[in-house]
């Protein structure tokens, strides 16, 4: 068990902080913070190169605290987070990720919380610090928290496309 919830935390861990790493830098094919920024933007964000930067390093960091399975649910919270929001920009495409849709960022979501829910094993900085296993009443108010704030900050920083862009949108779908 404990050699899959690592290969787990590996995976993901480290996918989720390469997306991160793309919003913010050249790196992993990303277009560095000025294409983050208007990533952002072109996806009805608030807040420019900010939010870019809050979304870049939580991914960073919530991605390299499950790979290592340090303070795995509050690691977990924030992946949540940031792939909730993800998964609200995708949604109007459907499930299906061929169709640029959220069913990854939702894979995303629930492993962060399966890691969360099972503790990151044996073979964690948690298990080393004495840390695992951790208590109910601090896992599953992580495991709500996480997409409870990744849709806050989708209510709190998107705003409705301006008038051109709607008709740009409508015309394009005739």
């Amino acid at each position: 068990m404990d050699a899959g919830l690592l290969a787990l935390r590996l995976v993901a861990g480290l996918l989720i902080a390469g997306h991160g790493v793309q919003k913010v830098s050249f790196r992993l094919g990303g277009h560095g913070l000025a294409g983050g920024t208007e990533e952002f933007r072109h996806d009805g964000f608030r807040g420019g190169r900010l939010t870019a930067i809050v979304a870049g390093t939580s991914q960073i960091g919530a991605g390299l605290f499950l790979t290592a399975g340090l303070l795995a649910p509050l690691a977990a919270m924030v992946a949540m987070g940031v792939m909730t929001v993800a998964g609200t920009v995708k949604r109007p495409n459907g499930l299906w990720v061929q169709n640029d849709g959220y069913e990854y960022p939702l894979v995303l979501v629930v492993v962060s919380a399966v890691l969360a829910l099972t503790g990151p094993g044996r073979w964690s900085l948690d298990q080393t610090l004495g840390l695992n296993p951790w208590p109910l009443w601090v896992v599953l108010p992580a495991i709500a928290a996480g997409p409870v704030s990744g849709l806050l900050t989708r209510v709190v920083l998107h705003h409705a496309p301006a008038t051109t862009e709607r008709k740009r949108y409508a015309q394009a779908a005739e």
